[in-house]
């Protein structure tokens, strides 16, 4: 029943996220977008010998996907879940069978099936329009990928939790947006940041993810000090937003 009731409540909630446009684009549709844009560039698409022989398109891939998790862990999920809590839906729900974490857990199902599609979507994309090999580690890819997103969902949590109304979670997750965004190597990927910055962005929840990514994509092991700055940030911000979340 309990399980019935989750399946229900997450089908709802998948079908309001599908009918905002905006949401759609910004969080599925524009990594593999821009994926198509820049491997159109036929400058971007042959291989560089500043990147290592590497195109621009196998470098920065790793960084759209961490820019799709950085879109919906930042901005949609907690602006979602304060306009909730402002608008009395959570607390209307605890005197019902479906409780306020059965919307919860729904709200965060839904944004995670939306990172997966759009990491498949940017896959599929790259490597049938642009012969963008798959990553070479796979166990290694996943790895990084899941703690990539335990850790920006966690800080998308704690805003949720912190933030009074669904625009100032809205106001907040942007204002993250950009330098988690610029650390994962969304404006200067890969090769083309400086050292200082990438040794700066080592300690970013998505500079970290984006590195070991890449690293899992060339076929090597991310570096465990990659790992365990997602891991601190997964179990910083997800206690924190256990902590503070409030209902009402």
């Amino acid at each position: 029943m309990t399980m019935n009731r989750l399946a229900r409540i997450t089908a709802a909630e998948l079908r309001l996220f599908l009918r905002e446009p905006m949401t759609v684009v910004f969080g599925i549709a524009l990594p593999p977008l821009l994926l198509v844009i820049f491997g159109s560039i036929p400058s971007f698409a042959a291989p560089d010998p500043d990147l290592g022989g590497q195109r621009f398109i196998e470098v920065y891939a790793p960084a759209l996907i961490a820019t799709s998790l950085a879109m919906l862990a930042l901005s949609s999920l907690p602006t979602i879940l304060a306009s909730y809590r402002e608008k009395g839906v959570l607390r209307r729900l605890a005197t019902t069978p479906v409780r306020p974490g059965f919307l919860l857990t729904a709200q965060v199902v839904t944004h995670l099936l939306m990172a997966l599609l759009s990491v498949v979507l940017l896959l599929a994309i790259g490597a049938i329009w642009f012969d963008l090999a798959l990553p070479a580690n796979a166990l290694g890819f996943v790895l990084a990928l899941v703690l990539a997103i335990t850790a920006v969902f966690a800080i998308g949590l704690l805003i949720a939790a912190l933030a009074t109304s669904g625009r100032l979670a809205s106001g907040i997750g942007s204002l993250l947006f950009f330098p988690v965004a610029f650390l994962a190597g969304l404006w200067t990927p890969g090769p083309t940041m400086p050292e200082f910055l990438r040794n700066i962005a080592s300690f970013s929840p998505l500079g970290a993810g984006s590195q070991a990514i890449k690293a899992a994509w060339a076929g090597g092991w991310p570096q465990p000090l990659h790992l365990l700055v997602m891991l601190g940030f997964t179990a910083i911000a997800g206690f924190a937003a256990a902590r503070w979340f409030r209902w009402e």
